[in-house]
C-alpha cells in the first residue's frame, strides 16, 4: 500500500476566517473542499512544502507557525498521511491553479461544506479548538 505524505495549511486571516478551497473538476475528490496544501517533496519539511505549494497553487505567501495534527486516510490503494499546520496569511492575491473556488469562512461555517475525507478530522478539531 502506497503512503503519500501531504501537508495542509489551516490559514486564519486577521478577521478570524479560515481559507478553504474546492477541488476542481477532473481531480480526485472533485467538488469537495479542503484545507490547501500538497504533497511533500523528498527531504522537504511540511512547513517548506506549505510555503511552496501555496505560492504555486494560489500565489500567496503564508507562514506556518504550529503543528495542528495528523490524519491517515486510505483511498483505495493509496493512503494519505495528511499533516496539518496552522499558518498565517502573509501576502499576495489569491489566483487559483488547482482549485475552482475558494472561500474565507468562520470556523462555525466549516460544517456547511463537504470536505475531502482526509480533511474531515481537522474540521471537527477546529470546532473545539481556539487559535
Amino acid at each position: 500500500m502506497a503512503m503519500i505524505k501531504v501537508a495542509a495549511a489551516i490559514i486564519e486571516n486577521q478577521n478570524g476566517r479560515i481559507l478553504i478551497a474546492r477541488r476542481a473538476k477532473g481531480k480526485s475528490q472533485e467538488g469537495m473542499w479542503e484545507f490547501p496544501g500538497g504533497k511533500l517533496e523528498p527531504g522537504e519539511s511540511p512547513e517548506e512544502c506549505l510555503r511552496r505549494e501555496l505560492l504555486e497553487e494560489m500565489g500567496i505567501e503564508i507562514e506556518p507557525y504550529a503543528y495542528f495534527g495528523v490524519n491517515e486516510h486510505a483511498y483505495g490503494a493509496v493512503t494519505i498521511c495528511l499533516i496539518a499546520y496552522k499558518a498565517t496569511y502573509v501576502s499576495g492575491e489569491i489566483v487559483l491553479v488547482d482549485h475552482d473556488e475558494y472561500r474565507w469562512v468562520y470556523r462555525e461555517e466549516l460544517r456547511e461544506f463537504t470536505f475531502a475525507p482526509a480533511d474531515v478530522r481537522f474540521v471537527g478539531m477546529l470546532g473545539f479548538e481556539r487559535f
